[in-house]
């Protein structure tokens, strides 16, 4: 029987939900590639739940336990002594979220040697070494698809925050004003603006797709070229580089997996190639953008804004600059976990566990490493190497 340690984001600090805003969600058939969603042979969970967070459990204990497994749950994943290092030791599989991820470092990979499987709940592994998890053979699996278009639609929601500033505004409202002058000095239309995507895949894509009715000109880069077909549909214009694409677009949301060619992509040097007055929305990972030259490209007016729900590491220290830059939008990680988006993800979650443990293949679209090498859409999306490096600074967050 295998040991499971799940990592989860804490409950909201008024306790458990007991009742929800809505009764029920959507009924979504399959994904707009013609992907089906997630189809484990049952859940035991109420779609539309609060699965994220530690007593939400993902909806697996009852599934697990009456498998003989054993299954930890904890959002302690920080620091000397914390319970995930306590549990992993002889752990055989650890599950996590993007959101408050459990970084499984080399360091982490070496002190638990029944470690086979790592699954993210959700998309994006860059928290564990993929580099550490190829030398080891462990499989690296993540629900893909599962929350691409929430993020695709918190992107959308970020451009119009930024660039109408919404947020400015609102707090005007709340501080009892009525200041219409401070709220449009720094509001415009998004109209006639080009916005650019770094990557043009499952969520890049969706974005595109879903801001073309506000008749922006639509720009993406991408490792990957699009179909002449989709370019003409979506009137695309495709750049060979984000360094071609930054120098002509008003907006740029990054939308590739991080890894070691995307560290740090946006640092001094392409930012000064950009456009004065751009705006950046990175829902992608926080480390692809260099922590600094963000903030000082906001204090220089280089950047007329920047939001987004990555930072590293997750969560982010209490000082973290991003806290407090000017002209920001920035809001934890939640892009991909709405309660529609956890159903899913919880779902897909019990369908790789199912498959592990009939010994049944796992979806290549899961797959992020198995066989000791990047496979499935890790082979697509990803390169070779570590970007967990400086995760530990996480242990320095302080919960309010």
């Amino acid at each position: 029987m295998a040991k499971i340690v799940c990592v989860l984001y804490d409950d909201p600090v008024s306790g458990y939900p007991s009742t929800y805003a809505r009764d029920d969600l959507p009924k979504l058939e399959k994904y707009a590639d013609g992907q089906t969603l997630p189809t484990p042979k049952a859940i035991d969970f109420q779609p539309g739940s609060l699965l994220g967070s530690v007593s939400g459990e993902l909806g697996l204990r009852k599934y697990l336990e009456s498998q003989g497994h054993t299954l930890v749950v904890t959002s302690d994943k920080d620091g000397e002594g914390c319970t995930l290092d306590k549990e992993l030791v002889d752990a055989d599989i650890v599950i996590s979220q993007p959101f408050w991820p459990a970084y499984i470092t080399a360091e982490r990979i070496a002190k638990a040697p029944k470690l086979k499987l790592a699954i993210t709940a959700g998309i994006g592994s860059d928290h564990v070494d993929l580099q550490a998890a190829m030398d080891r053979g462990i499989t690296v699996a993540e629900v893909t698809y599962c929350n691409s278009i929430s993020v695709s639609e918190h992107v959308v929601m970020m451009i119009l925050g930024l660039v109408r500033n919404y947020i400015p505004s609102y707090n005007w409202v709340i501080k009892g004003g009525w200041n219409i002058a401070d709220c449009v000095a720094r509001s415009y239309d998004v109209e006639g603006m080009s916005v650019g995507t770094v990557a043009a895949g499952r969520i890049g894509l969706a974005v595109l797709k879903r801001l073309k009715p506000f008749d922006m000109k639509l720009h993406y880069t991408d490792r990957h070229r699009l179909p002449e077909a989709v370019e003409k549909e979506y009137g695309l214009t495709y750049h060979a580089t984000v360094e071609d694409m930054v120098k002509v677009c008003d907006v740029v949301t990054i939308n590739c997996p991080l890894h070691p060619e995307t560290e740090h992509l946006f640092d001094e040097k392409l930012i000064s190639k950009m456009k004065r007055g751009a705006y950046i929305v990175n829902t992608a990972r926080g480390k692809i953008c260099d922590r600094d030259a963000i903030v000082r490209a906001l204090e220089s007016g280089q950047l007329a804004g920047y939001a987004g729900d990555v930072w590293f590491p997750q969560p982010a220290p209490q000082d973290h600059p991003w806290r407090t830059m000017p002209h920001h939008g920035m809001t934890p990680h939640i892009s991909g976990s709405s309660l529609s988006a956890q159903t899913r993800y919880a779902a897909g979650t019990r369908e790789i566990l199912e498959c592990w443990f009939e010994g049944r293949p796992i979806r290549s679209e899961y797959l992020i490493v198995d066989g000791g090498k990047l496979a499935g859409v890790g082979a697509h999306s990803y390169s070779a190497g570590n970007a967990t490096k400086g995760a530990e600074e996480a242990a320095r967050f302080k919960k309010v």
